[in-house]
């Protein structure tokens, strides 16, 4: 049985090479151990799934990312991790660079292909939205008449500006919903502040275009010299009522998102409309992602979350709170999927959906 099974790894190895997906040393050792320069090595159990099925292929990778996770995460250069799919349509962990000088880390791990990827520096992508519009109704900066359409600029009256995500509802109240760092300013607003449309950067100014006032936020704990804890979300509800608030992109968005959500998984088609860079399209080419996001007060670490690869550019700073929906056929179209709250030049980073309302108690208002 040994022997069938080296011969089997040896005949994958060769197979799949070019998909670098490389098995462990010594199949059947108890445990490996690789060390990061600077950093505590680890050793955790081999995990062998040659016999296995792609169930466990998975178990494997998500393990294999919690291994990295334990001792690559406070490396220089390195951002974060998730696990994506390889060429070879095995999961992988990829391991997100600042830049591409980081060379020493490992083709597999624990028999699990280990991908870098160069993303750049995670912002959050309300800290620096990018130049006023044009004014017309059809530029998501301006602003509009009320019920303003959702995907369009907004802030705590101290913030500059980021993006309406949604209406949602309790079932008896209307909120609209966004990010932390977009209606509660990174936790240093006050419940009850003013939420304007447009955004400040765009011109609102309070009282005149506040639409509602923060209700309630998710506090983000920040890194500290000793310890950087562990986020989930980045979001907030201001109440608001349906004089103020529509339920729909402006007329060159998707329209209207549904009330009944997608889970996000690896390759799916997502689609969202932002206060800067309008009806963007892209995939999910990462999931049970671990992101340290750069704040203006601070870094931040998020753990299961989604990251999002554009056809072009995706988002940039200002579509902070954008909800993100599914982009499919027939009654799969327009499913809730993430909340954008961060992203890089090439990348973008959300909150699963699912949480979200959760923490709120809240659904989306598609009616």
């Amino acid at each position: 049985m040994r022997n069938w099974r080296l011969g089997l790894a040896a005949a994958l190895t060769l197979a799949v090479g070019l998909g670098m997906f490389l098995l462990p040393r010594g199949v059947g050792e108890r445990s490996l151990e690789w060390r990061v320069p600077g950093l505590p090595g680890i050793a955790l159990p081999q995990i062998d799934f040659l016999t296995g099925t792609q169930g466990d292929a998975w178990s494997a990778a998500f393990a294999a990312q919690d291994g990295l996770n334990s001792s690559i995460l406070e490396a220089d250069g390195v951002v974060g991790t998730a696990v994506g799919l390889g060429p070879n349509g095995l999961p992988v962990v990829k391991v997100y660079l600042e830049n591409p000088s980081i060379t020493w880390l490992p083709m597999s791990y624990h028999g699990v292909a280990v991908v870098p990827e160069v993303l750049g520096e995670i912002w959050a992508l309300g800290q620096n939205p990018m130049e006023a519009g044009d004014g017309s109704l059809l530029d998501p900066k301006t602003r509009f008449p009320r019920p303003v359409p959702i995907g369009v600029s907004t802030g705590q009256l101290d913030v500059t500006a980021g993006t309406i995500g949604a209406r949602a509802t309790d079932g008896s109240k209307i909120y609209a919903l966004s990010n932390n760092h977009v209606f509660a300013n990174s936790n240093d607003a006050k419940i009850g502040d003013h939420v304007l449309q447009p955004g400040r950067v765009d011109g609102g100014s309070d009282p005149e275009h506040s639409i509602g006032t923060l209700q309630d936020y998710e506090p983000i704990r920040f890194c500290s010299a000793l310890v950087c804890p562990n986020n989930e979300l980045d979001a907030a509800i201001a109440i608001t009522t349906v004089e103020q608030l529509g339920t729909a992109t402006p007329e060159n968005g998707y329209g209207k998102p549904r009330s009944t959500t997608a889970k996000g998984s690896l390759n799916m088609k997502v689609q969202k409309y932002g206060r800067t860079t309008g009806h963007t399209h892209g995939t999910i080419t990462g999931i049970r992602a671990t992101i340290t996001v750069n704040y203006r007060n601070g870094k931040a670490r998020f753990v299961n979350q989604l990251v999002i690869t554009g056809k072009g550019t995706f988002s940039q700073g200002g579509d902070s709170g954008s909800l993100i929906v599914s982009e499919a056929s027939g009654n799969q179209d327009r499913q809730p999927v993430g909340l954008l709250f961060a992203g890089s030049a090439n990348s973008t980073i959300a909150n699963p959906i699912d949480p979200v309302l959760k923490r709120f108690g809240i659904t989306i208002d598609g009616s």
